[in-house]
């Protein structure tokens, strides 16, 4: 079995699926597209996976230094294959990430090739394009510095332009001016696109993106003026050259400067771009992936985490029981898997329809129609944070919902959180991507009391009767009611945002800078884009579920779990907002066990939907044959340890010890 789901089960977990009452195939082709796009998917897993290169046996044993090794390895022969069998676009993109490893050359794909098509003009991609796409030139992607982050306005790596010769000159001004933790940029990639301040005819235009050249193309040695290297060992990410990178006047053409937007001509003079978050089209596209990342990481680790609780028993729940119970029995371990169930549901459609967003963002941008800009760049800051935030939390909880196997290497949990959880980080730190959101809420609350026209998701603002008409659902078909539900959190929603509102408005009185009242209210400003964020995964499960087209019983399961996960998100806030009667709180309790009882006979088979391969897991505990036990004995025997009966090191430190011990006090050496 090559780990394949959706043939059936063989083992212990084959009760399970024989139990579940939804058609497999069918949501595996919902979630795929359709049924052609999963064999050809399967296809293009069976072509990686049967490749020796890529082979998994070695991960959990590789030092840091072999798995950048073996990581830039699969990278060649990743390219090879894709030349070999003519996968283009989607196809590429979707064998890549059946590569188990996280690839040197990541950012060279999601951010040095975006970037140039975002920001470059259409000289600028005939020249750098077809370098990038052909592997001839590795890039990656240079903003955040030793001393500087999220914070653009702060970067200090400065280019200045310089008539005389028509060119940039980078220098890193200060230590903390050094590039900082770009991965591909430590030993990887030749070119950077790096974030710099353009400064011209004495005057600092602030942050641009130039192509700059850090290696030689045939030594791969570092230009004359720049300094590049590794930062060292991280909390995860092993196989990623996240590296640190300093300029010494070094000299780049002044067509090197990205000008679809801004420009700087022969004698100095800028250009200012239409509007300076033009080039947010690339962060945004990166964070439409990012979405769709944090959909891929946890449905990983649900699917973990769920087919061994369906295999893993577990004390007796009942004194009368003779056998012990699955720990996907108990209460507790339903309620955190089940909500995190939906979650990778809720992000899986969240990702879809902000990759169409970002392609509808770039054709307005394209025309000089800047009207999604604002309401795009809102919406992804909100979800970036949430998504990512609950996807990092959710791979530690199902960490959790293991016991102690799940803190082996083996269960496949460890590094699945350590590779994920910097995504909390990058492309905007959470907090402030929290707050970026919510400043985008209160201005639409400042346009509807203008009475402007505001995004149609974004109307239920402006009703201030929804926490009235939430308080007169009491029983318990009005509370699990889909759309009422979807109103309960547009409800508490409106009272999260309209509190920020008063608060900062209090405390604008207060504080002599807008900027400091800012900074008093964040923390009920990051619960009103949270409440904001949760309306949004839970309306893109929604909708995602009642446009599917599948039979009542499995159409009926889906509901279940939607239902499930939007009563969970209106848990969260629901007392403090007071948006419900103590008796609706009671009844979607209840509910909410309903739907548990549904949820508990289909997981193995919703996990089993998400079509992921044994090889991508390397997980013993996530097994699609269930025998978790013959797993990690068997992971256990390749442990390099295992290969000496007795430990080099206890032969050279240990036994002398006890032997001289032994004779000093006499002892024997079998007792």
């Amino acid at each position: 079995m090559d780990g394949s789901v959706g043939v059936g089960g063989r083992g212990p977990l084959d009760e399970e699926r024989k139990g579940a009452e939804m058609d497999v195939d069918a949501v595996m082709a919902l979630l795929a597209g359709s049924p052609e796009v999963v064999e050809k998917r399967r296809q293009i897993r069976r072509v990686i996976e049967a490749d020796e290169v890529m082979s998994v046996d070695d991960y959990y044993f590789c030092d840091r230094t072999r798995r950048y090794e073996r990581a830039l390895e699969k990278t060649v022969r990743f390219v090879q294959l894709v030349r070999m069998h003519g996968w283009k676009d989607q196809d590429a993109i979707y064998a890549r990430r059946c590569i188990r490893e996280q690839l040197p050359v990541g950012l060279h794909w999601a951010m040095f090739i975006p970037c140039i098509k975002g920001q470059g003009t259409k000289e600028q991609q005939a020249k750098w394009l077809p370098l990038a796409e052909t592997m001839q030139i590795v890039g990656t992607y240079a903003q955040t510095e030793l001393g500087h982050g999220t914070f653009l306005r702060g970067l200090e790596t400065t280019a200045t332009y310089d008539p005389a010769t028509e060119s940039f000159i980078l220098n890193s001004p200060t230590l903390t001016s050094t590039k900082w933790w770009p991965g591909s940029l430590g030993k990887t990639a030749t070119h950077c696109v790096v974030m710099a301040r353009l400064i011209t005819k004495g005057r600092d235009y602030g942050t641009h993106a130039f192509i700059v050249q850090i290696r030689d193309l045939d030594t791969h040695r570092p230009l004359k003026g720049i300094t590049v290297g590794d930062i060292g060992p991280k909390f995860g990410y092993d196989s990623m050259d996240n590296g640190f990178l300093r300029f010494d006047s070094v000299a780049i053409p002044r067509a090197h400067l990205l000008s679809r937007y801004a420009k700087v001509a022969v004698d100095g003079s800028y250009s200012k771009p239409l509007n300076t978050k033009l080039s947010y089209g690339t962060m945004i596209f990166v964070r439409s992936h990012m979405i769709m990342d944090a959909a891929l990481h946890l449905k990983a680790a649900t699917t973990i985490a769920v087919r061994y609780g369906a295999v893993r028993r577990q004390s007796l729940m009942d004194e009368t029981d003779t056998t012990e119970s699955k720990i996907l029995d108990y209460t507790v371990q339903q309620e955190t898997l089940f909500e995190l169930l939906g979650a990778a549901f809720a992000f899986h459609f969240a990702g879809r329809i902000l990759s169409d967003l970002y392609h509808r963002l770039q054709a307005s941008l394209s025309s000089n129609d800047l009207s999604l800009l604002s309401y795009t760049h809102g919406t992804t800051s909100g979800l970036k944070a949430y998504c990512s935030t609950i996807t990092s939390e959710g791979i530690e909880a199902c960490r959790r919902c293991c016991g102690g196997h799940g803190y082996s290497k083996f269960s496949g949990l460890p590094d699945l959180y350590t590779d994920y959880v910097p995504a909390c980080t990058y492309e905007g730190e959470n907090v402030v991507m929290y707050l970026q959101c919510a400043r985008y809420l209160l201005k639409m609350v400042a346009a509807i009391e203008q009475k402007d026209p505001v995004p149609s998701d974004l109307a239920y603002l402006g009703d201030r009767s929804l926490a009235a008409a939430a308080r007169k659902l009491t029983s318990t078909h009005g509370v699990k009611n889909l759309d009422n539900l979807l109103l309960i959190l547009r409800a508490i929603a409106v009272v999260r945002i309209m509190e920020a509102h008063g608060a900062l408005i209090s405390a604008q009185q207060r504080y002599a800078t807008s900027g400091r009242a800012w900074n008093a209210c964040a923390p009920v400003l990051m619960k009103a884009a949270q409440a904001h964020c949760r309306i949004m995964v839970f309306n893109y499960l929604l909708e995602g579920v009642r446009a599917a087209h599948l039979d009542d019983k499995t159409h009926g399961v889906l509901v279940s779990l939607t239902r499930f996960y939007g009563l969970r998100l209106a848990s969260y806030d629901v007392v403090e907002t007071d948006v419900l009667t103590r008796q609706a709180i009671a009844n979607m309790k209840q509910a909410a066990e309903d739907e548990r009882t549904v949820i508990r006979r289909n997981a193995v088979a919703l996990v089993d939907a998400f079509d992921l391969s044994d090889f991508f897991l390397n997980s013993a505990l996530g097994r699609a044959d269930g025998r978790v036990y013959e797993a990690l004995y068997e992971y256990a025997q390749k442990e390099p340890m295992n290969q000496h009966e007795v430990s080099p090191a206890v032969e050279q430190h240990l036994l002398p010890l006890m032997q001289t011990t032994r004779r000093i006090f006499g002892g024997q050496s079998k007792l």
